[in-house]
């Protein structure tokens, strides 16, 4: 029996949702244990391309379960728009391989609103939300505001919640916001239309986790985001409302007894950020333009460009402390196959001395990049499956990474399909 975690090491966008994809043919069961529909997991196999957001990245397996946990958040109306896009590819998601937690609380529609609204008042202070009312749930949900998905179950006990939680709600929308006010037509026919839809995938996870691992069954828990983004570990504000961190798998999943065997951490092999926030090593101009496009960097939810730069070396050491990896993939090797010279930023300087330790976040928009230069490969090496077979200078920029962050790169990614994989 074997339980990891898949996590995210720099700002999220580093190809989790493909290592799940890989990964699962290992496993019975996958977990979703943080986070919501705010960002996404682009998987390519054989069935197609897909961009999940809340769905677990093992639905593409035959045999595998898989489960929204307690710690997500779950957005009944675009969790269901979502399932029924991927089932319109011919993926089967039925109550033996789909599970949402009783336990997990639902994200309202006036989260999203609420989440649109601030950002417009912030104006230039913005965090750079994608507005999917991530931040006004997880804070709804700690004030106890929330409802949890097995009230669906109650619906006269759920109604009276509702109605409650409608008219606190209420009075900030129109008193802060100059919003119009939800009605409980509006909420009923928001339970009609999508939570209804959910209701048969609802149950108590913890339970049938428990009797996975009483019965030997593999585990593996997927996360969202990266450590950069995680609420405690990352670049304060400007990070997600949840813990990205493998050590939050227990709590988020519902199943408290995990014991969390090994943690795979997943880094590019350059970096990327979405949204707002110091980014050290970032690149600008017509250096960035092509690395963007080489790497088809648009966000997966929202479309929009991400920041580009070198691989961080400071930031992704840190990322690997924080998750206590044990292993690490390194994707989208492939992408730098363009480059004469590859850049990687080795150290930062800040206040005029040079650092390896990773900033307090208030520090970071005073420190610079130290960029120094490999020698590129200038080949295509998507075809390559083997180690011996990656040129040498591809094999040196990869076991440079794996010392300096002191933590195996155990897979190599030269592609985005399934089989696109260099395993050492």
């Amino acid at each position: 029996m074997s339980e990891c975690a898949i996590v995210g090491i720099n700002w999220g966008d580093e190809g989790k949702g493909r290592m799940v994809d890989l990964l699962t043919e290992n496993y019975d069961v996958v977990v979703r244990f943080q986070g919501g529909g705010n960002a996404g997991h682009t998987v390519v196999n054989e069935k197609g391309k897909f961009a999940l957001h809340l769905l677990p990245s093992g639905i593409f397996r035959s045999g595998v379960v898989n489960v929204l946990g307690n710690g997500v958040a779950v957005d009944p109306e675009n969790l269901w728009k979502e399932i029924q896009e991927v089932m319109s590819k011919g993926v089967e998601i039925t109550t033996d391989n789909f599970k949402i937690s009783d336990r997990a609380s639902l994200l309202l529609p006036w989260h999203r609103d609420m989440d649109e609204f601030e950002e417009m008042r912030l104006a230039d202070k913005k965090y750079g939300s994608t507005k999917q009312g991530i931040a006004p749930f997880y804070s709804d949900k700690y004030q106890k505001k929330t409802i949890l998905a097995g009230e669906l179950f109650y619906p006269e006990e759920l109604k009276t919640h509702l109605a409650d939680l409608m008219e606190w709600k209420n009075l900030t929308l129109t008193k802060v916001y100059g919003a119009k006010p939800y009605t409980m037509e509006m909420l009923e026919e928001w339970l009609e239309t999508y939570c209804k839809k959910i209701m048969p995938y609802i149950c108590d996870t913890g339970k049938f986790l428990k009797e996975a691992k009483a019965d030997g069954k593999n585990i593996l828990f997927e996360t969202q985001l990266g450590s950069l983004r995680d609420l405690d570990y990352g670049i304060y504000p400007y990070t997600t409302s949840s813990n990205t961190t493998a050590a939050y798998a227990p709590i988020g999943s519902g199943f408290a007894n995990a014991k969390i065997d090994d943690v795979v951490g997943v880094v590019k092999a350059y970096s990327t950020c979405v949204g707002e926030g110091p980014f050290v090593c970032e690149m600008f101009g017509e250096e960035a333009e092509k690395l963007r496009r080489a790497g088809f960097e648009y966000g997966a939810k929202t479309g929009r460009p991400r920041r580009v730069g070198p691989i961080d070396i400071v930031a992704t050491r840190y990322g690997v402390e924080v998750q206590a990896a044990t292993a690490i993939a390194l994707t989208k090797l492939d992408v730098l196959s363009y480059m004469d010279k590859i850049p990687v930023c080795t150290h930062y300087m800040l206040n005029g001395e040079q650092t390896d330790s990773f900033p307090f976040p208030f520090a970071l928009k005073n420190a610079e990049p130290v960029i120094e230069f490999f020698d590129g490969w200038k080949c295509d090496i998507s075809g390559v499956r083997r180690w011996e077979d990656l040129p040498k200078a591809a094999q040196e920029y990869v076991t440079y990474i794996e010392k300096q962050i002191g933590c195996p790169i155990k897979y190599v990614s030269v592609g985005p399909e399934r089989d696109n994989i260099v395993i050492r």
